[in-house]
């Protein structure tokens, strides 16, 4: 049976490998350039007398993006057929390269910052495709130390050949030092704990020429300490750069939007309290979900906090924001519908627009899915004898793709349905999450996301424990009215 969707698969596949051969000239463009700079006169004698070295480079920078291709075609073609993520990887590339090389050329070779690209990767992509990204740009570098005129007119012979293993230790420590950092002035610290692995090698390499220059020994380890910091200062500076141009999202970023300043979460607290207080709450949620089962806790939160700010457009017209007067009380039900169903939509639209990343966007568009609205479902049937549609009184999807929206769309209901239960305990509580989740499950809300049935349970329970401890019944306090006479104390023997 044929796969309808296969040429569309191979045209896309066609086509990031036409981006990836583009991307291949590129950083031999970048080379050359290095090559003129390294000596302007004479450059044109070099080509020609090194022919053989300046093609075995670009045959090898060839092979280095071709493993790259393979590596993606293989284990995520999702990244190999996004011409964001292409343009993303070899931005990183090329960037971190030409760093490396204005500081090896002009400082020192053991001042080259070697962890800026593993910093900026880890961030901006995981940590799997950072090890492995890191190893190929080490290759990248020192083929270019190799193979061109960068230490021609010097004997830094041994300085070269150092770049493979500083090159390796200094990516590879930085995504496991760098993996649990939660703050920008973590990620400088970083900086300062590679040095010391790092300084090492150095020195370890450096033994020889102790006898000959002490000063040079020490300078050398000096730079090297200095090459791990700054690879750390560096990321810091130019990671706002990559989140824009690319419209990343990092942990950074993920903190900045979910200050109750960011723009549009102010706007929601002033045009639409009451969707903010909700949205606060499913965000707390939504968070201690996604830590339940192994998920992006920072991403979750986020989503949560954008998931109903299309009804920024009318806020009047959903329950939470009304005060006595209810607008839908004059509307026809098709009318109604249309109002509320329309709120995912302008979310998406509006957190587009205000350029935030794409992920919380679908948030607000899938949390929920197709599901009815059966407050005017039922006011329909009743007002047209039971003739109505179910499919015009329901959301128009789509359904959660990920399980950050799954999650979202359990926790946005749940907190809505137990806020409005009488009995807050937690059998009461437990029920209607149970009810929630498993009415989703019959509406097929799930069907195209990998999230299981261990997830929805663990979900169901961490609901239960925090939306029990949320609503937890509270002591009625007396109606006692004090003044200030009655706190005075008695002053009378």
């Amino acid at each position: 049976m044929s796969d309808p969707e296969r040429p569309h698969r191979k045209r896309k596949i066609a086509l990031s490998a036409a981006i990836y051969a583009l991307c291949y000239l590129f950083l031999l463009t970048i080379i050359f350039v290095m090559i003129i700079i390294n000596d302007p006169a004479g450059w044109t004698t070099y080509l020609v007398e090194q022919f053989s070295d300046v093609l075995f480079l670009v045959i090898s920078v060839f092979f280095l993006v071709v493993i790259v291709f393979f590596y993606y075609f293989f284990e995520d073609r999702e990244t190999l057929v996004s011409m964001n993520n292409t343009l993303l990887i070899f931005s990183l590339f090329s960037v971190s390269a030409i760093i490396c090389y204005l500081f090896g050329r002009y400082i020192s070779p053991y001042s080259r910052p070697l962890a800026l690209f593993a910093l900026l990767s880890l961030f901006l992509l995981n940590r799997r495709q950072t090890i492995f990204l890191n190893f190929i740009y080490t290759f990248f570098i020192f083929i270019i130390d190799v193979y061109t005129n960068a230490y021609a007119t010097t004997e830094l012979v041994q300085e070269v050949y150092s770049t493979l293993m500083l090159g390796f230790v200094s990516g590879t420590l930085a995504v496991f030092f760098a993996g649990s950092v939660k703050t920008r002035a973590g990620l400088v610290f970083t900086g300062v704990v590679l040095a010391l692995p790092t300084s090492l090698v150095v020195a370890l390499l450096n033994l020889s020429s102790i006898t000959n220059d002490w000063g040079l020994y020490l300078a050398n380890i000096g730079y090297r300490m200095l090459g791990s910091v700054i690879s750390s200062v560096l990321a810091l500076a130019l990671m706002p750069v990559f989140e824009w141009v690319f419209n990343r999202l990092t942990l950074f970023r993920l903190r900045e939007l979910t200050s109750t300043n960011a723009p549009l979460l102010a706007r929601l607290k002033t045009e639409a309290p009451g969707t903010f207080n909700h949205s606060l709450i499913v965000a707390q949620l939504s968070e201690a979900c996604a830590v339940a089962i192994g998920e992006n806790a920072e991403l979750a939160r986020a989503a949560a906090y954008y998931h109903d700010v299309g009804k920024l457009k009318q806020p009047e017209c959903f329950t939470e924001n009304q005060t006595g007067y209810n607008v839908h009380n004059e509307l026809t039900p098709e009318l109604s519908a249309d109002i509320i169903r329309s709120h995912a939509k302008d979310g998406y639209e509006l957190l587009l627009s205000n350029h935030l990343p794409k992920p919380i966007a679908d948030v607000a568009l899938q949390h929920h899915g197709t599901l009815p609205m059966k407050y005017f479902y039922e006011k329909a049937m009743r007002i047209s004898g039971g003739e109505a549609n179910i499919k015009d009184y329901s959301y128009v999807g789509p359904v959660p793709q990920t399980r950050i929206a799954s999650i979202v769309m359990i926790a946005d209901a749940s907190e809505a349905a137990t806020r409005a239960l009488r009995d807050h305990s937690p059998e009461s509580v437990e029920k209607t999450v149970r009810t929630i989740i498993e009415e989703r499950m019959d509406l097929g809300q799930f069907a195209e996301c990998d999230i299981t049935m261990h997830d929805l349970t663990v979900i169901k329970q961490t609901l239960v424990d925090a939306l029990s401890g949320v609503h937890h019944h509270r002591v009625e306090y007396p109606t006692i009215r004090f003044n200030r006479d009655s706190l005075r104390e008695d002053k009378r023997e």
